[in-house]
């Protein structure tokens, strides 16, 4: 099916997500093992939405991770319990990484098997001396009747082997990573031995960490976050003018991303001196420190964000802001989840649990969102052009975004208050982005951009005039029909013919 898809038909897109789902049937047919633990059909079920994924929209981070659910599901058997998120990152990368060697080991460990004879063991050098006669006699024998019977020298001569080539050597690296892909989830091998998780408990000894140290420390960090705090709020809010010679925009730039730094670095402090257990810990003051410093932490993140989305207003969203903020709510959520440990006494597994199921939880919704169509319809409605407060519409950034960008362009096309010579630029830059998505539908078929032409079709939008130009200004030549590629070959070659009769003449 691989070679079928990925070689003769050169398909992509969609189709890995089918590939996907056979290799989940495969699976589920091949190792019984998989069809009577019910933790594995929790992960089959996971690496199933996300080859749902690669057919709805083929990206790197869906099939990053089908590869690790599917891996689950094939290591869960072999395991006693779910254990932690630390172990299962370790299990999975040795997965990973064994999955070239796997044929290699099995054909090893085969090779030691006992056999079923008398002699009680046998190896290869065994079995290439008792055929090495017979082998290279038959040889000699069929070379001298090949020259005598024409029929088995045809039949030798169909059996050589083809001629070497880039393709055939391409075609054989197809099958290679195909088959060593099959092979490790039919015959998995768990790690046995796994790096302990980060206890996390009771005191550690570290020089210059006490109990006087940590409380001091704690006053004058909440005394500096409280100052950073007000002045956000202050500047943010707009409850104070900004300094001189600092516009919001540049404010709201500048500190977003050294803010998430300190608090990562609030964090790590937490966790290394305030272990649950430790003296540090059970002192009354020092945890009423400790929430009081994490809130104003998670105050400093909320900023942040708020300095994000001020940029965003002011410039323009893209995919990596919308990342950021994102990683920014994750950040917040693992404060609030170190508050709670150290309140409960959680364990640095439980820790790590949380914050690995919030991750998956965000990218695998990242899976099924298409953060550039987010970002593209963001700034088409708050262009300048359409009496946005935002920047002039980047028409180039539109274009790099490719299909994510075509239903926006569409709806910014109909609109009636747009100048005509933006209207001109609108139009060359949606119609290339249709014609490559229709091009590309064809070999790297996707579910969304099937949605996407569809809605394109039943959306009236005028086709791009001669001599439009692109995102930057420059003359782009006519488009072609990219759905009747053969017509339009055809028209061609007649304008070709004409031609020549008239030189001809």
């Amino acid at each position: 099916m691989g070679d079928w898809l990925f070689y003769q038909r050169h398909l992509y897109g969609g189709f890995y997500g089918l590939f996907a789902l056979a290799l989940l049937i495969a699976l589920w047919t091949g190792r019984p093992a998989v069809r009577h633990d019910r933790r594995a059909w929790a992960a089959l079920s996971a690496a199933g939405l996300f080859a749902l994924a690669l057919v709805y929209d083929a990206s790197l981070l869906a099939l990053a991770l089908f590869w690790a659910a599917a891996s689950m599901a094939t290591l869960l058997p072999a395991t006693a319990r779910f254990d932690d998120g630390w172990r299962w990152c370790q299990r999975l990368i040795w997965q990973g990484v064994r999955t070239p060697f796997v044929p290699l080991i099995d054909l090893r460990r085969f090779l030691k098997i006992r056999a079923a004879s008398r002699s009680g063991r046998w190896n290869l050098g065994a079995v290439l001396a008792v055929l090495a006669l017979p082998l290279m006699g038959s040889v000699v024998i069929l070379a001298l009747f090949s020259a005598a019977n024409p029929l088995i020298e045809r039949f030798l001569s169909s059996l050589l082997w083809p001629e070497l080539s880039l393709e055939l050597i391409g075609r054989l690296i197809l099958w290679g990573l195909l088959f060593l892909m099959m092979w490790s989830l039919l015959r998995p091998r768990p790690a046995r031995r796994l790096l302990p998780a980060f206890g996390g408990h009771g005191d550690l000894v570290l020089p210059g960490v006490s109990v006087a140290s940590v409380t001091l420390s704690l006053l004058l960090f909440n005394l500096i976050f409280a100052l950073q705090n007000l002045m956000d709020m202050a500047w943010l809010w707009g409850l104070a003018p900004m300094p001189a010679g600092m516009s919001m925009a540049d404010y709201a730039h500048r500190g977003a991303y050294p803010l998430i730094a300190t608090a990562l670095l609030a964090a790590l402090f937490v966790l290394v001196t305030l272990r649950p257990g430790s003296e540090t810990a059970r002192t009354k003051a020092i945890r009423n420190l400790v929430m009081l410093w994490i809130g104003q932490n998670i105050f400093l993140v909320a900023s942040s964000m708020l300095r994000t989305i001020d940029y965003i207003e002011a410039y323009s969203l893209t995919r990596l802001r919308i990342a950021a903020l994102a990683w920014m709510a994750l950040v917040a959520l693992g404060l609030a989840a170190i508050c709670w440990r150290l309140l409960r006494e959680r364990s640095a597994a439980w820790l790590i649990n949380v914050n690995l199921a919030a991750v998956g939880l965000v990218l695998a919704v990242a899976c099924f969102v298409d953060l550039g169509a987010v970002a593209a319809q963001w700034n088409v409605r708050h262009a300048r052009e359409v009496g946005g407060r935002g920047v002039a519409l980047d028409l180039c950034y539109l274009s790099g975004l490719g299909g994510s960008a075509l239903l926006p362009l569409i709806d910014l096309e109909r609109r009636t208050d747009l100048q005509p010579a933006l209207r001109e630029h609108v139009q060359a830059v949606r119609v290339r982005i249709h014609d490559a998505l229709a091009q590309d539908q064809r070999q790297g078929w996707t579910l969304l951009g099937q949605m996407r032409l569809k809605r394109a079709r039943n959306s009236p939008a005028a086709a791009a005039p001669s001599g439009a130009r692109g995102c930057a200004g420059a003359l782009l030549p006519p488009p072609q029909d990219p759905v009747a590629p053969a017509q339009a070959e055809s028209v061609d070659a007649k304008a070709v013919h004409a031609l020549t009769g008239e030189i001809g003449k």
